[in-house]
């Protein structure tokens, strides 16, 4: 009888069954295949070489890696500008939404929110440089501090390493903010108007139903994000650090994807390369189970 309505369910699916196998296709080419090239890390790998001649080596990689000064500092980097993205990022994302949520006048809520998702369309290129001009010493940050008198002169903030972590970490925030917003915006459209109808009539104010209602509702949607999040907080690119960088501010802007870059491929130390990606999927992989058990614990919501 179990196989007979599994058979069953499987025919009544079958459409969509057909529909998702462009994507496990996509998912096996793209994502799992390459996983053989983990095999690299291990080896001292020469790219003229076949894979039966390579030199086999064991964890020497692994182990010049974590007796790499320079790994160590990205590695910091990499953590503090990822827990502050995490922590701001995730904050602003739910208030922005939260407020678009409060908006009566429908229209302006629609070109508000349009304007939003904007610039997560722009490229990191784009938003450098107009990040880049707003900080200069002749931009318009400077003019308003200089002119109420917080600064007695202009300041070259690009040029300050303290102020690296603090620009990358609010050039992401306004980027993605508004797209970030989309999610919470969707979980709140499914919180029963009666309720708030209710809360109305026992004379719950706006803050009261934001706090009591609409957090609450969302509850879920937050763990699992926060989740995936913290999963990925290891994983936070190099372009920002590239594109907003320079060479005064070169410590501070070296993270583990940029560090990868330069001392494995750019020396072509492939297999130290590989093993830098492992550490990084090892260490995401971690971080997603604890943070799913503590979200299980929590009794909020989970991912798995």
């Amino acid at each position: 009888m179990q196989k007979r309505s599994l058979y069953k369910t499987l025919y009544e699916q079958r459409y969509l069954l057909l529909m998702s196998v462009p994507f496990v296709i996509w998912l096996a080419v793209f994502k799992y295949i390459p996983l053989v090239g983990w095999i690299m890390a291990f080896q001292d790998y020469k790219p003229h070489l076949g894979f039966l001649e390579q030199t086999w080596v064991g964890l020497k990689h692994f182990r010049d890696l974590f007796h790499a000064p320079l790994f160590y500092r990205a590695l910091q980097n990499t953590l503090g500008m990822s827990v502050l993205g995490l922590v701001f990022g995730f904050t602003t994302s739910i208030g922005f939404a939260i407020l678009l949520n409060e908006l009566r006048f429908l229209s302006f809520k629609r070109f508000t929110q349009t304007v939003s998702y904007l610039p997560h369309f722009v490229s990191w290129v784009v938003v450098a440089n107009i990040v880049t001009s707003l900080l200069s010493i002749s931009g318009p940050l400077n003019e308003i501090f200089v002119s109420f008198k917080i600064f007695s002169e202009p300041v070259n903030f690009m040029i300050k390493p303290e102020y690296f972590w603090w620009i990358v970490v609010f050039a992401d925030i306004w980027k993605e903010m508004g797209w970030s917003a989309i999610i919470y915006l969707a979980a709140m459209s499914g919180i029963d108007s009666q309720i708030y109808e209710a809360a109305e009539i026992d004379g719950v104010n706006r803050f009261q139903k934001i706090w009591f209602i609409t957090l609450p509702g969302i509850s879920s949607t937050i763990i699992i994000l926060l989740v995936l999040s913290i999963g990925n907080i290891i994983n936070i690119g190099f372009e920002k650090q590239f594109l907003l960088g320079n060479a005064v501010t070169s410590t501070k802007a070296l993270v583990l994807d940029k560090y990868a870059l330069d001392f494995g491929i750019g020396l072509f130390r492939y297999s130290y390369g590989t093993a830098i990606g492992i550490f990084k999927s090892v260490v995401s992989i971690l971080l997603l189970f604890i943070a799913n058990h503590l979200a299980k614990k929590s009794g909020s919501g989970r991912l798995f």
